[in-house]
């Protein structure tokens, strides 16, 4: 599987929202003498690609940050209390081990909670919230905890896990799939168009702070001002008991898919067409994703400046928010071939075609 390394380095990376430093400097070794490169003032980072015509200006971008927590407080007993960087289900956090970013270096808990041996058994019924949780480091108390580990308020957290491709398949399990595998696209789709013509710019950005508001698509959108915006993300994959009866099911090994709808975004209509005319003239399987929940940096990218026709492209994706995130390679691979191929159609005309008909 090629560029394994890449997506792995970038998915292992510690970046959760706000602290996403570490990414950036990943993306530009990547990327280094295949893109200009530029900032906006959140931390944005814009990888420009020049084709054979200035305008139109492509936006691809693919957020940096991870679903991650913050260092709150800590306890006299040397306990870890945290709030979330993003969107967690509390059912998924227990008893998972955890890297806190210090200054020192990274120190490794564990989430805990009062034992359930010990609970009511009314108490037992409910779900245990997140903010009763804790995180052991194993320090005696408060001193130890913040002298000799050096912990403190404001540390960044995420989860500590392993880089598995999954035995005899062509899947990968890892962290933060949501959205270090968007980055990993923009940069395979600048990386494929080196020697080929484009009638356009092409701006690959890794966006800051996706999972606590879109913030750094909207700084980034003001920078570029682009003419369209073609989103990379990830999307819920449908295929996995309990779900069975989701129509149309969206499933792991069946392709990119476009979402026609989302809760931030009514994908436009003459790029969803240019992009479901591409994948068949290209023999690239695509599926269709209607999501009224949740949305992606393109909510925030469409409304942008006058306006910029907008629409997303994501890999299906399994458990995401949680420590763990699966996908196939495969549909990685035909997302890669499916955005350089609706990159070379995007000329002036093409562009100015898609605008009139908003």
């Amino acid at each position: 599987m090629k560029n394994l390394e890449m997506i792995k380095e970038l998915a292992l990376a510690h970046g959760p929202s706000g602290f996403e430093g570490e990414v950036r400097k990943i993306i530009k070794k990547h990327l280094d003498k295949e893109a200009e490169f530029s900032q906006d003032n959140l931390g944005s980072l814009i990888c420009k690609k020049t084709g054979s015509q200035k305008p139109p200006r492509i936006m691809i971008p693919g957020h940096m940050d991870e679903v991650g927590f913050m260092v709150s407080s800590i306890t006299k007993s040397g306990y870890i209390k945290f709030v979330p960087l993003g969107g967690w289900w509390d059912q998924v956090m227990l008893a998972q081990k955890v890297n806190i970013r210090t200054s020192r270096g990274d120190v490794t808990g564990v989430i805990g909670s009062t034992p359930p041996h010990l609970m009511s058994a009314k108490d037992k019924e409910k779900l245990f919230e997140k903010k009763n949780m804790f995180i052991d480091v194993g320090a005696a108390d408060r001193e130890e905890a913040e002298s000799t580990l050096g912990i403190r308020p404001g540390d960044s957290i995420v989860p500590a896990v392993d880089f598995h491709v999954l035995s005899g398949t062509r899947r990968i399990m890892s962290k933060a799939i949501d959205n270090r595998i968007g980055c990993c696209l923009f940069i395979e789709v600048i990386k494929g168009l080196k020697d080929i013509s484009h009638p356009n710019t092409v701006y690959g950005v890794g966006t800051v702070q996706e999972e606590v508001g879109l913030r750094g698509a909207s700084t980034a959108a003001n920078v570029i001002q682009p003419d369209i915006c073609l989103t990379v993300d990830v999307t819920i994959a449908t295929d996995m008991p309990g779900l069975e009866k989701e129509e149309p099911e969206i499933k792991l090994g069946g392709g990119p898919v476009l979402t026609l709808v989302d809760a931030s975004l009514i994908g436009n209509r003459g790029l969803r067409d240019l992009v479901i005319d591409t994948a068949k003239r290209n023999n690239i399987p695509l599926q269709y994703n209607t999501m009224m929940g949740g949305g992606t940096d393109g909510g925030s990218i469409h409304k942008s400046g006058p306006g910029v026709p907008s629409i997303v492209i994501s890999l299906p994706t399994r458990y995401i928010h949680s420590h763990y995130s699966i996908f196939d390679y495969d549909d990685y691979q035909n997302t890669i071939t499916l955005l350089i191929e609706v990159v070379r159609l995007l000329d002036l005309d093409t562009v100015t075609c898609i605008k009139q008909e908003m």
